[in-house]
C-alpha cells in the first residue's frame, strides 16, 4: 500500500505520540509499504529526507520548541500542509491516509480526503479529547470541540491507543472506536539475568509540564533521602527551571541528573541502565516511555490513570497510585529500593508483559484496519 502519514510532530520533535507514529511508520516501511509522513519542521532539520525505510516531508509552521507545539503553530502546520499535502496527494497516489491527533492533523486529513477522496484512519492519543489533558486543552475545546466531530464522523476507521482514551473520546463523538496500543520493537527481547544497580536508578521521562508533574517527583523523592537511590529526568518544558531550583534547594543535587531534551533513542539507552520508571502524570493515553519501560524490564510506579492501566499489574510489574497521593508514591518506592528480590522480581514481570506491547503485533492490526479502509471505499 502507498501510505501518507500526517502528524504535526515526529521524532525529534515533540513527545510519545510523535515516537508511537515513528514506530509504526519504521515497521510498515519493512514490510514493504511505501510510506511518506508529512510533518512539521523546525531550524536545524532537513525539509525533505528518507529515514528508516519511508520519506519524511516536514513543512513550515513556526515551531521553534521541540518540547511544546502552540496553538498558533498547528494552525500554520494545517495551513501548510493543505498544498504541501496536495502535492503529495497527486504526486505519490496514495491508497490511505493514516492521521494522528484529530486536532491539528486530523483537520488537515479530513480536508484532503475531502478534496482528493483517499480515505483516512484516525489515532486519538488523549491530549486530542476533549477532558484528555484539560490544564492543556480544555480553553480550546470550549469552542473547538463542534468543528472537530466532522473529523471524527468522515475517519473510515478510528483507533484509541488505550481503553481510557477510547471511553473518554465516546462521551463527545458516538463513532466506532477500536483499540490498538502503542508499540514498540521487541525483536532483542531477551529474558536475560536481571541486575539491580548498586544505587538502584530511578528515570523519569517526560516533558516538563504540568501534566506529567515533575514536581512531584522530587517531592516524592526528598521523602526518601535515608535510601539510596539516583534519579535520572530526561525531557525539558516550562518546568525545567523549577524542578532544578527545588532539587537544589532540598539538597539532593548530587542524587539528580537533568539530561534536558533527548532523543527517542537517549531514553532507551538510559531505560537499559534504570530500575524503576516513576510517572506521577496527572493525565495519560498509552505513553510509549510506558512501553519502552517495559521492553527494557523496569518496574513501573506510576498514576492510576488513563493508559497505565494496561501496563502494570498492580504488586506484579508495578504499582498504581491515586495522582494525588504523594504518601503513597513514597511507600511504593520505598518497598522496591528496600527490597531487591521484589525489584528483580518486577522488573522481569514486566519483560514478560512487554510482549503484548510488540510492534509486530500493533501493525499487524494497522495493516489490516488500513486495507478494510482501503476496499471499502
Amino acid at each position: 500500500m502507498r501510505i501518507l502519514t500526517i502528524i504535526h510532530e515526529f521524532p525529534p520533535i515533540g513527545g510519545g505520540g510523535g515516537r508511537a507514529a515513528y514506530d509504526i511508520c519504521c515497521e510498515l516501511a519493512a514490510r514493504g509499504h511505501d510510506v511518506t509522513v508529512l510533518t512539521a519542521h523546525m531550524d536545524g532539520l532537513p525539509r525533505d529526507e528518507k529515514q528508516d525505510g519511508f520519506r519524511l516531508v516536514r513543512i513550515p509552521s513556526k515551531r521553534t520548541e521541540a518540547f511544546t507545539a502552540a496553538f498558533n503553530t498547528m494552525l500554520a502546520f494545517d495551513l501548510a500542509g493543505l498544498w504541501a499535502g496536495l502535492a503529495l496527494v497527486w504526486r505519490s497516489r496514495p491508497d490511505i491516509i493514516h492521521t494522528h491527533f484529530a486536532v491539528p492533523a486530523g483537520a488537515l486529513a479530513f480536508a484532503l480526503s475531502l478534496l482528493t477522496g483517499v480515505p483516512y484512519i484516525l489515532t486519538a492519543h488523549l491530549g486530542d479529547v476533549p477532558g484528555g489533558v484539560p490544564e492543556k486543552t480544555a480553553r480550546w475545546f470550549r469552542w473547538l470541540e463542534p468543528f472537530t466531530k466532522p473529523i471524527w464522523k468522515r475517519a473510515k476507521q478510528v483507533v484509541a491507543v488505550s481503553e481510557f482514551t477510547r471511553q473518554l473520546a465516546l462521551k463527545h463523538y458516538p463513532v466506532n472506536i477500536r483499540v490498538v496500543p502503542n508499540g514498540a520493537d521487541f525483536s532483542h527481547l531477551t529474558m536475560t539475568d536481571i541486575q539491580i544497580n548498586d544505587a538502584p536508578r530511578i528515570v523519569f521521562a517526560g516533558r516538563f509540564v504540568s501534566q506529567k508533574n515533575p514536581l512531584a517527583i522530587i517531592r516524592v523523592l526528598s521523602t526518601l533521602q535515608d535510601l539510596n537511590w539516583t534519579c535520572s529526568m530526561l525531557g525539558d518544558g516550562l518546568l525545567f527551571e523549577e524542578v532544578k531550583a527545588e532539587i537544589e534547594k532540598l539538597g539532593m543535587s548530587k542524587r539528580f541528573h537533568l539530561t534536558g531534551w533527548v532523543t527517542p533513542m537517549d531514553v532507551v539507552n538510559e531505560f537499559s541502565r534504570s530500575d524503576i520508571l516513576f510517572m506521577p502524570s496527572l493525565s495519560e493515553g498509552l505513553p510509549v516511555v510506558g512501553v519502552d519501560a517495559l521492553m527494557k524490564g523496569l518496574a513501573i510506579v506510576a498514576s492510576k490513570i488513563g493508559g497505565f492501566l494496561d501496563l502494570v499489574d498492580p504488586e506484579k510489574n508495578g504499582y498504581l497510585i491515586d495522582v494525588r497521593d504523594e504518601a503513597g508514591f513514597s511507600s511504593a518506592l520505598r518497598e522496591l529500593l528496600s527490597n531487591r528480590e521484589r525489584l528483580i522480581d518486577f522488573r522481569r514481570a514486566s519483560l514478560e508483559k512487554a510482549k503484548n506491547f510488540d510492534i509486530e503485533k500493533i501493525v499487524d492490526q494497522y495493516e489490516g484496519i488500513m486495507r478494510e479502509a482501503v476496499f471499502s471505499s
